[in-house]
């Protein structure tokens, strides 16, 4: 999960844009060759940043929350989405496949440890990838923390989010007849896949937008049109996990297995109003791990771009720079 256009607009807290020094294709089998980034300095504190969706892709904006002379920043768009093709495909594309994408990428650049950066569903995905391969992470910096469990699904597409936007979720469940609306991540699958561009493209824009207008708290229920080739490959990644419950072992997985990374360090940055991925999984997921810092941030909403989100996570990561082991605390901002 997150907005499409969440890391545009002005940003005066962030660090001035960059340009990669190094970009690149890799072949990752399966037919899927994935777009890669290096930013900042080549010598620099190693951090991977996860974007969310699934599907989303990477934006230039991603590079400005690390110190340029301090962070060898790497970012890259997950399978079938961005600059990553086949566009769009769902072929060789689960949760599994991309973790070890992300071993792909860090042996290919050399890389021993690394900070994990990741929002919504990249902190799913970094939460799962830290899991699997805890001697990798040096530490875990997570916005937005969405679990991937059945809850979560049902709150965004069962109707416990449109209880607070009661037209915009009607938006969301108009094109669908309603002996469907019972599962409306079933029924939008079946329009999404149904070979049709022009019938997948409309699906997916309908289904990009109910997702784009909560993730503000400035939002009064309008998030505007993504781009259709950028919808379609958002709306049929995301919903191919989430119709595979991000295809893990079990519900509540990432909580059960909590103590893969209890020494682990983390910082985990949340909205107090997010709509989207509602905190109580935050604070759950901070309650079981001691090793993690949750900062709930008022005001503010689910989007990257959200000024106290941005605010903090730059404040995170230059400590992180500063002092790779910072004290362990819990506060609000």
């Amino acid at each position: 999960m997150d907005k499409f256009s969440g890391n545009s607009g002005p940003a005066p807290h962030l660090y001035p844009p960059i340009d990669p020094y190094d970009q690149r294709m890799m072949e990752v089998g399966d037919g899927h060759s994935i777009y890669v980034e290096q930013c900042g300095a080549p010598n620099g504190i190693p951090v991977v940043v996860l974007h969310g969706g699934p599907g989303g892709g990477c934006s230039p904006a991603m590079r400005r929350y690390f110190d340029p002379a301090r962070y060898r920043v790497v970012l890259f768009d997950q399978r079938g989405c961005g600059r990553s093709r086949p566009h769009a495909s769902v072929s060789a594309n689960t949760t599994w496949h991309l973790v070890d994408d992300i071993e792909r990428i860090r042996k290919a650049l050399g890389i021993g440890e690394w900070i994990v950066f990741g929002g919504s569903w990249g902190a799913t995905l970094a939460l799962v990838y830290a899991q699997s391969h805890p001697e990798r992470v040096r530490h875990l910096v997570l916005r937005g923390v969405f679990l991937m469990t059945r809850a979560e699904l049902d709150w965004f597409y069962g109707g416990g989010a449109g209880l607070f936007w009661p037209e915009t979720w009607a938006r969301f469940i108009a094109p669908i007849p309603e002996d469907e609306r019972d599962d409306m991540i079933g029924a939008y699958h079946r329009r999404l896949f149904c070979g049709d561009l022009r019938t997948e493209t409309k699906y997916a824009r309908a289904w990009t937008s109910w997702e784009n207008a909560l993730a503000s708290v400035a939002s009064n229920g309008g998030g505007g049109e993504a781009p259709g080739d950028y919808a379609r490959a958002f709306a049929r990644l995301e919903n191919h996990y989430f119709r595979n419950a991000g295809f893990l072992d079990e519900d509540g997985q990432i909580l059960r297995r909590i103590d893969r990374i209890s020494r682990v360090g983390a910082h985990i940055v949340q909205g107090r109003y997010d709509m989207i991925c509602p905190p109580r999984r935050a604070w759950e997921l901070a309650e079981a791990w001691p090793a993690a810092d949750l900062r709930l941030v008022r005001n503010a909403g689910h989007a990257l771009s959200e000024p106290g989100i941005s605010s903090e996570l730059v404040r995170v990561m230059d400590s992180l720079a500063a002092d790779e082991r910072p004290a362990t605390r819990r506060q609000s901002t």
